[in-house]
């Protein structure tokens, strides 16, 4: 006998609950997400009809995604999509999945960007093209380049920008700023990989499903980083902004990389956590 929503619902969030230490509200709306996904409707059928009975075939589906779900496999990649600063972003396993705490990253890279002039961006590591396309849509006045050394990422980037109509971006594949010669920005942005090379967690949750490539960066999670912060200068109009997104404990340490490196007006700014997420300097 196949499961009605109201029982899959019952039955799986609670399984969710246990077996991925989720809340009961995660839990409950993973579950959702999973029959919204495989029986194509909204979020307010589920309410409405909560007796529909799954098909053989919806089952078979639901209960295969359920299974890789209860394996670990993040919801978003099982999806195939992430929310991200009011846009939905197509994301693979090629890339990162954006998270609400990168939203402080384009917001305070839209305070900085001019009001008048060239209004140039670049975006170090786009992934998906999330901080990229959120800044382009957020200001189609300002030319956006975007670059990553991973080719598939580069794809599914553009993919997203072709979905959601985002001209005004271009995106490059560049191992950090090897394919930028020449070129200058009044901002320059990046959310880099900034996890110590040996951390636990990086067995642990969704982030075992994500390219090691895009979250470790050396024994103390911060070459990426120098990397940027040594070369930035070049890439930047005279007092053009550099920020990055870094670890909960590492602003202290970003800070005093950006002023060794000759950056001034150096400050870190907390998510809602009140975390310092985000540490921004100009040259």
């Amino acid at each position: 006998m196949m499961p009605c929503i109201a029982e899959a619902l019952r039955l799986h969030s609670k399984q969710l609950q246990t077996s991925l230490n989720l809340d009961a509200s995660t839990a409950r709306i993973e579950v959702q997400c999973l029959l919204q996904a495989v029986l194509q409707v909204n979020r307010a059928y589920l309410i409405t009809y909560p007796e529909r009975i799954l098909n053989e075939a919806e089952y078979a589906r639901y209960a295969a995604l359920l299974g890789r779900r209860l394996q670990g496999e993040p919801i978003a990649y099982l999806l195939g999509e992430r929310e991200f600063f009011g846009l939905n972003f197509k994301v693979t396993p090629a890339t990162l999945i954006p998270r609400p705490d990168t939203e402080l990253l384009v917001e305070l890279a839209l305070q900085h960007i001019p009001q008048s002039g060239m209004r140039r961006v670049l975006d170090m590591g786009t992934g998906s093209g999330a901080i990229a396309l959120s800044i382009a849509h957020q200001r189609p006045d300002v030319a956006v380049v975007a670059v990553d050394a991973s080719t598939a990422a580069l794809e599914v980037a553009a993919e997203n920008a072709l979905r959601l109509g985002i001209s005004n971006v271009h995106f490059l594949h560049s191992d950090w700023f090897a394919a930028l010669a020449g070129k200058r920005f009044d901002l320059i942005v990046s959310n880099p990989p900034y996890i110590e090379a040996n951390d636990v967690h990086l067995a642990q949750g969704d982030v075992r499903f994500e390219p090691l490539s895009a979250l470790a960066s050396g024994t103390d999670g911060l070459d990426d980083i120098r990397r940027i912060t040594a070369g930035a200068s070049d890439y930047l109009f005279p007092g053009g902004w550099l920020m990055f997104e870094h670890g909960y404990d590492q602003a202290e340490r970003v800070r005093r990389l950006l002023q060794q490196s000759g950056f001034s007006d150096v400050s870190s700014a907390c998510d809602l956590a009140g975390i310092e997420r985000v540490t921004v300097a100009h040259v």
